[in-house]
């Protein structure tokens, strides 16, 4: 009895390690019931690619997209005109609510010439004479005092040359010795120069232009590198 019961003794201890020995890699699964549970050692995680199986502490990657900001508006400077004077073009660009910087361009204009219904040019005291005889008689008219006409007298500036035609032949029928002649004409006028801010696109540029050509006969909007700015000031 003393051995058997020794034997016994040695049978329950060997049970007891290989029931809690390690079992090795690769080692066949245990029989539980009618299914098979892997063991713990065989389980494998899904990770990303380059990323070490089974890690615990891996992470889904995320990739930041970064989406494209908007194209930022193009700058325009505007040019409008024309103005008499530069506190004209001034109080014009107040009336419009423009800020302080602003520039006045000078600018000489050459203008379509008119068409000039006169008596030409004779000796100062001759001129003087026919002038006074000629206002007796009612005719608008008026000496010339200056310029390569001088001492002619003028009977009509007239920019449509049909209606400067019809008054000559009317002073010839009043026996006037009147002539058709060209006056040139140049005039000095004034731009106002200012930022017009941002416009997006070709539409916004036509739209302001629209606005502005309401009331002046010059109106020029650009990019600011094309036209002149404040800090252009000529």
């Amino acid at each position: 009895m003393k051995w058997f019961a020794i034997l016994l003794v040695l049978v329950n201890a060997a049970l007891w390690y290989f029931a809690t020995a390690p079992v090795p890699a690769g080692a066949p699964p245990v029989s539980l019931g009618e299914g098979t549970l892997p063991r713990v050692s065989t389980l494998k995680t899904v990770s990303e690619p380059g990323e070490a199986a089974g890690s615990e502490d891996a992470a889904p990657s995320t990739e930041l997209v970064e989406l494209a900001a908007p194209p930022a508006p193009d700058l325009y400077c505007a040019r409008i005109g024309w103005f008499d004077s530069e506190e004209d073009a001034r109080a014009a660009g107040e009336v419009l609510g423009l800020d302080g910087d602003l520039v006045v361009e000078r600018e000489e204009r050459e203008l379509a010439p008119l068409h000039w219904v006169l008596i030409p040019p004779q000796p100062p005291e001759q001129a003087r004479a026919e002038f006074r005889a000629i206002q007796r008689r009612g005719i608008d008219s008026y000496l010339v005092t200056e310029g390569e006409n001088r001492f002619a007298i003028s009977l009509g500036l007239f920019e449509s040359r049909t209606s400067a035609i019809s008054v000559l032949e009317e002073k010839k029928r009043q026996n006037l010795n009147a002539i058709l002649a060209i006056f040139p004409r140049n005039q000095i006028s004034y731009a106002l120069v200012f930022d017009a801010g941002p416009l997006q696109g070709p539409e916004a540029v036509r739209a302001a232009e629209s606005d502005y050509q309401r009331n002046f006969d010059l109106v020029e909007i650009g990019r600011c590198e094309g036209v002149a700015t404040p800090d252009k000031n000529p």
